[in-house]
């Protein structure tokens, strides 16, 4: 014969497995939906201060994606070049360096010690830094732009 202590456990664990299902199935609004919410500030913010840094280090073809919409792993992706493998590492470290000093953020790197191709994951904003013949190669652009929005994009 069951005991009553377990019929509460029963009834316990089912009301907790409702309140999962629920909160599972509730629709939740994607992120760049959000757009005139506190976040969406500290995405423009983020932006402004990469692309400042990137204009400062000068960066090469800086362009500027919209991921919303497309994408909920960020608001923005930046793409942009350097001439060299060393002036792709400086300019990365710069801006990670100027992220955590000025607005706290702590980035993610890969591919810093190469200098071919840098990914900085700021959270809000990804940053692609590229080699010209890297960036060539790989066109991101293409993957994340239509025709019409990749002629508007070029500088």
């Amino acid at each position: 014969m069951p005991c009553a202590g377990a019929d509460r456990r029963s009834a316990k664990e089912d009301n907790v497995l409702s309140q999962l299902h629920d909160a599972v199935r509730a629709p939740t609004a994607p992120d760049h939906a959000m757009s005139k919410g506190p976040a969406s500030a500290s995405s423009r913010a983020s932006l402004e201060r990469i692309l400042s840094s990137l204009e400062d280090d000068k960066a090469e073809d800086v362009i500027v994606i919209d991921l919303a919409g497309k994408s909920e792993m960020a608001d923005h992706m930046v793409i942009c070049s350097g001439r060299s493998s060393r002036q792709v590492s400086a300019i990365s470290e710069k801006l990670v360096d100027r992220l955590k000093q000025e607005l706290g953020i702590l980035s993610k790197v890969e591919g810093k010690d190469a200098g071919d191709w840098v990914l900085i994951d700021t959270g809000d904003v990804v940053v692609h830094v590229f080699r010209p013949e890297v960036r060539e190669f790989y066109q991101l652009e293409k993957m994340w732009l239509s025709p019409a929005e990749q002629a508007s994009a070029k500088p």
